[in-house]
């Protein structure tokens, strides 16, 4: 089938169902530029760095600091890998460090290497790190931006002319279709059928095949599917007809291309040899289709993912694929990360509390959280008369947190609608709390902020002869001075609304500029303009210094030192609309998302009326109950969460040790050498005995391993679990291997290690002195 068969599989063309011809694509379209990928230089948000921070001196460097298990992650660079991570367990920085040390230690050349993500924020961030890291050059983008960028360069040589126009909101087209088809639709059906439109394309789904694909996914259309059917039929003709795509588009077409053009997709392969995937669980159908194409018959993939934190269903996305993973890739290595080092252990129990009631798949696969920090106050519940109540309590609460030091911008209102966003904003003006709205407007295509460039870019350029900037002493100053033109004060605006929002804009550029001043002390307003122009192209936005009103599900990825998850009552959670299991637990999954935002605060509330003195007929939400103070507990069948630990692929052995050793012929599970009994922890399956199993250890062996293992890591000046852990030494003491085959064999001895420590620890085993040997340290 040929490319232009636009949209690949999914638009054919045939006669209109509203009895226009078809309209075939323009036969000339020529090809746009390619736009270089950027890095900021400035990414103040990376936890546990500063802007200006050297990064690690060496490859073993960048391992400093990770837990056993991501470290597993971060030097398992052969072959597929699978990280299950739960919410808070550092599966950024696992997959960060697995880039930054492939790359610093010569394995991983920086452009063979494609990292893919869903949001411009994440790619952003992501970017950041592995720069810090010292690992520049690494792609690192949206399935979206790495699709287009490829779709850009091939276009010429695989269509010709110029690459059609991409629309960047669909809903017009989809009203007129409405209109050429005579059907009424409203502002919601707009949105709805507009919804239903991209949930049909990511799915791999024609017009013609939409009832039948509806049916049997039991998806609910928002109108007749015959109807659906027809208007987007009338969508993609209408489309064609103007000479435009949509972002749907830009997937489908580069994916057309690659199965097309075999000389292409190889001309890829040959530039990324080695992929890895964040956020694995949202992946749509037509995303995994693009991933395969880019990586064709091979296995340098690590992908990313927890099953409990799918709530994008509705979109497309599917855990069917991350869940799927060993099954397609029977040799793959399974990481389940699961120290949560985000929240106290009071929002963890409520967390895996949410989940234990869980049914289907993904609850079968969920991960029990184990929380690394201190213990902290216990999550909050309150219940309020009526609405307004409940907002008014949620501003007395937050003016409270921030008098005892908690800055505005680590509070968060989470909120299942955007549309009970309004009566929040209201409660925190009247209390004098500013704010700032999650999933609006994208911060630099705001007119505030785009004016506000455009003004610091020409005192920038003629700064010297402008009188506003005479008394400005240091960049701050100067800062503030060109942007109180624009309609900054140093006191915020009373009130809510567009005004509101305008300062807070302004004055996020305004802090943006100190922090950098502070990061660069000798840097100039042109510095900081162009420092702008980085984080715009990065979408990587200043914080705002005010409380976060956000929906839940814009709240993904995302976390706040206290966070409140309001209107949690029946009917709004779960959402009335949802209405079969899949769609429950999806709320569920919702919810857990939302909690596990917190680091230390957390204030959980439903109010019992919409209104004053309405009816008090709403109940708090089912998934509180047995959490929830005085509440019983659900009935029904709780799921066991997973433990975290590693699976290691059949391979995973013969690719990590230089030294050949044996290759097990089929998966099977790790059984205890002693008793015969299933291993599930990864501190048994490392010892491969169970831990109240009698040992064979030989303790001399053991001490002397030890005493080894101290001079090392003073030499190192590393911890000492990072040279080997207490159970890697059991276990070297109980198997008291002979070769270097023996020795890798035992989880914990990868490649680096066996090179750096295996003739040591060989000799140590065998009975001689290993004196004073070099060992590179």
């Amino acid at each position: 089938m040929g490319v232009m068969a636009v949209v690949v599989v999914l638009v054919r063309l045939r006669p209109s169902p509203c009895g226009q011809p078809p309209h075939p694509p323009p036969p000339t379209w020529q090809h746009g530029g390619v736009t270089a990928a950027r890095h900021s230089t400035l990414f103040s948000g990376v936890p546990g760095s500063s802007p200006c921070s050297a990064p690690p001196s060496g490859a073993d460097a960048v391992l400093e600091g990770l837990d056993p298990e991501q470290r597993e992650v971060a030097t398992a660079l052969h072959g597929p890998v699978c990280v299950l991570a739960g919410a808070g367990t550092g599966k950024t920085r696992a997959i960060t460090h697995r880039i930054a040390y492939g790359v610093r230690a010569g394995i991983l050349q920086p452009s063979s290497v494609l990292a893919v993500t869903f949001t411009n924020r994440a790619a952003g961030e992501m970017r950041g790190r592995l720069r810090q890291l010292g690992a520049a050059g690494v792609q690192a983008r949206t399935f979206h931006s790495a699709a287009l960028r490829q779709l850009q360069y091939f276009w010429p040589k695989a269509i010709g002319g110029r690459l059609p126009k991409i629309v960047d909101r669909k809903v017009q087209i989809v009203a007129d279709a409405a209109a050429a088809c005579r059907i009424r639709l409203d502002r919601n059906e707009l949105r709805d059928v507009t919804a239903e439109i991209e949930w049909s394309k990511v799915t791999q789904t024609v017009p013609a095949d939409y009832a039948a694909a509806a049916a049997k996914t039991g998806r609910e259309a928002p109108r007749d599917p015959a109807e659906i059917a027809q208007l987007y039929a009338a969508y993609e003709d209408l489309k064609r007809e103007r000479g435009v795509i949509d972002f749907e588009d830009v997937l489908l077409l580069t994916v057309g291309i690659l199965q097309d053009r075999h000389d292409i997709a190889e001309e890829v392969r040959a530039q990324y040899q080695h992929f890895v995937v964040d956020e694995y669980q949202d992946v749509s159908p037509l995303q995994q289709r693009l991933l395969e194409l880019w990586l064709g018959d091979r296995d340098n993939l690590c992908v990313v993912g927890d099953a409990s934190q799918t709530i994008y269903s509705f979109t497309g996305a599917t855990p069917d694929h991350l869940l799927d993973f060993r099954i397609r890739h029977p040799g793959a290595t399974v990481v389940k990360l699961v120290r949560d080092y985000r929240s106290t252990p009071q929002v963890v129990h409520l967390a895996n509390g949410l989940l234990a009631q869980a049914r289907g798949r993904a609850a079968e696969h969920r991960l029990e959280l184990v929380s690394q920090r201190d213990p902290g106050p216990e999550p909050v519940y309150t219940e309020y008369a009526d609405e307004p109540a409940e907002a008014e309590g949620a501003a007395r609460r937050i003016r409270d947190l921030l008098a005892d030091g908690v800055p505005a911008s680590e509070i968060a209102i989470l909120f299942r609608t955007n549309s009970q966003s309004e009566i929040y904003e209201q409660a925190l003006a009247d209390a004098g709390v500013p704010y700032q709205l999650r999933g609006a407007e994208r911060f630099f295509d705001r007119p505030e902020v785009r004016k506000a460039g455009v003004a610091l870019r020409g005192a920038a350029r003629f700064g010297a002869n402008d009188s506003l900037l005479d008394d400005a002493v240091d960049l701050p100053s100067q800062v503030r001075a060109v942007l109180a033109g624009e309609g900054w004060t140093s006191v915020p605006p009373a009130g809510s609304g567009a005004v509101r929002e305008r300062w807070e804009s302004l004055a996020a550029l305004v802090n943006l500029a100190q922090d950098f001043a502070a990061a660069k002390p000798d840097a100039t307003l042109g510095d900081l303009v162009a420092e702008l122009d980085e984080r715009a192209n990065a979408q990587h936005a200043p914080t705002v210094q005010g409380v976060t009103l956000a929906s839940l599900h814009s709240a993904k990825g995302l976390e706040w030192d206290a966070v409140f998850v309001v209107g949690v009552a029946e009917g709004m959670m779960p959402i009335t609309y949802a209405r079969t299991d899949e769609q429950i637990e999806e709320e569920r999954r919702l919810l857990y998302v939302g909690v596990t935002r917190a680091r230390e605060h957390l204030h959980v509330s439903w109010s019992l009326s919409r209104s004053p003195g309405g009816r008090p007929v709403r109940r708090p939400s089912r998934f509180l109950d047995g959490l929830r103070p005085g509440s019983s507990a659900a009935t029904g069948r709780t799921s066991t969460g997973g433990t975290g630990g590693i699976e290691r692929g059949v391979s995973a052995f013969s690719k990590a040790a230089t030294a050949p050793s044996p290759r097990r012929t089929s998966r099977t599970p790790a059984r205890c050498r002693v008793c015969g009994r299933t291993l599930s922890d990864a501190g048994e399956m490392k010892l491969m005995r169970c831990d109240d199993c009698p040992s064979d250890m030989d303790e001399g062996l053991y001490e002397r391993l030890r005493e080894w293992r101290a001079v090392q890591a003073q030499r190192s000046g590393q911890p000492a679990f990072c040279v080997f852990t207490d159970r890697t030494l059991i276990a070297i003491a109980e198997a008291v291997p002979a070769d270097e085959r023996e020795l890798a064999r035992i989880p914990g001895v990868g490649a680096r290690k066996l090179g750096r420590y295996g003739a040591d620890v060989l000799a140590i085993c065998a009975g001689r002195d290993v004196g004073e040997q070099d060992n590179g340290d």
